[in-house]
């Protein structure tokens, strides 16, 4: 369980500085025009927000620091 705690840690803390870095990016599709069934979209690319790349820094850095001071 230690070992899993600051491996989890870890990826989280990575993730969270990667977002950090503007490299994470999602793809969002808006309908621009509808008519009938035939349909015109348009797909954007989205950074993810600086929030969430915080939170991970910090819910990975508390994983991590939980599983090396645990005891077994």
């Amino acid at each position: 369980m230690r070992t899993v705690l600051i491996v989890l840690g870890l990826i989280l803390v990575a993730a969270g500085i990667w977002v950090l870095a503007g490299q994470a990016t999602y793809q969002q599709t808006d309908t621009l025009v509808q008519l009938g069934s035939a349909k015109i979209t348009a797909t954007h690319d989205k950074a993810v927000p600086t929030w969430m790349g915080i939170a991970g820094i910090a819910v990975g850095a508390l994983l991590a620091i939980g599983g090396f001071l645990r005891k077994g």
